[in-house]
């Protein structure tokens, strides 16, 4: 099987450096026609020009391919709108949403300003609302939408002096999770992409050698493949440096007690036992951990649930 998006328009967030650029050209050169979308701001979100956006669709025209350019701000709900309605009066549609635009305003927690923590989300976090919703109701009436996220191991893991970048981040995997459930029956499959790769938003983090090893074009394939037609939905893929791996959340068995023993001090005394994940298992949704709770009590009681 040869993955193509022959006929499928794209449009791609942050596209006119790094992640963004290496995304828009692989889906151009597998045939897809490209809206590359970039505000041309600086790394913290600040000014602003297309002039990065032009310049990957000429490359992507000089290619063979098909692209235009936006400037539109993703945190900026009516831009976002007005740039789908554009393609899709041009191109018949959009099928494709890579949200990937993203800003950095790091500082450790201490020394972080309101500001800078409600500019990272509202740009990473809302954003991404907005191309969502901007494309949903296309995608519902044609049955059929591919959608890629960008969310971080900054979040998933942690990292210092990114409370802001991390809490973003890891509220597009909630955001994920529930457009996953809600497109199912339309076939819109949303996943998300955990990117590492040397960009302008790593360049000063990482030692040169590692940045070598660490090209943007290393995490393009994973965003293809979940933006393809058979594409799995509700699925979080780490990439980089050739790496590709699938992160679950994971809950552990867990153990149930009798209402007598609900106390801060049962729990201390079977910590261990709580925190075993031997046998842990990654759950399909919230009602699936409810369900679980009820039956661990129903069965500790001798009772059906």
């Amino acid at each position: 099987m040869t993955i193509r998006f022959d006929g499928r328009v794209a449009i791609v967030t942050g596209a006119g450096n790094g992640l963004g650029r290496a995304h828009a050209l692989g889906l151009a050169k597998l045939g897809a026609k490209v809206v590359v979308n970039d505000f041309g701001g600086a790394r913290d979100g600040t000014g602003g020009s297309l002039t990065a956006a032009e310049t990957v669709v000429e490359e992507i025209r000089a290619a063979g391919g098909t692209a235009m350019a936006d400037g539109a701000d993703v945190s900026n709900f009516e831009q976002v709108t007005a740039m789908v309605h554009k393609a899709t009066k041009d191109w018949g549609s959009v099928d494709l949403m890579c949200a990937n635009a993203g800003i950095l305003r790091d500082k450790s927690f201490a020394k972080m300003e309101v500001a800078d923590f409600a500019k990272v989300l509202d740009v990473h976090l809302t954003g991404t609302f907005y191309c969502c919703k901007a494309v949903w109701e296309g995608m519902r009436a044609r049955n059929y939408g591919r959608i890629v996220l960008t969310t971080s191991s900054s979040g998933l893991y942690g990292n210092f002096g990114q409370a802001n970048y991390g809490a973003a981040k890891t509220g597009m995997v909630g955001l994920m999770n529930v457009l996953a459930e809600e497109g199912r029956k339309t076939d819109i499959r949303v996943n998300i992409v955990s990117p590492t790769a040397a960009t302008r938003m790593t360049e000063e983090l990482l030692p040169a050698q590692a940045l070598q090893l660490m090209k943007p074009e290393a995490i393009t394939p994973a965003v293809e493949y979940l933006l393809s037609e058979n594409a799995p939905t509700k699925t979080i893929m780490g990439a980089g440096a050739g790496s590709f791996a699938v992160i679950r959340i994971l809950e552990s068995e867990g153990v149930n007690f009798a209402e007598a023993d609900w106390s801060p001090d049962t729990i201390a005394a079977h910590f261990a036992e709580i925190s075993d994940m031997s046998k842990a298992k990654a759950l399909d949704g919230a009602f699936h951990q409810t369900q679980k709770y009820v039956e661990q009590a129903a069965t500790r009681l001798g009772v059906k649930a």
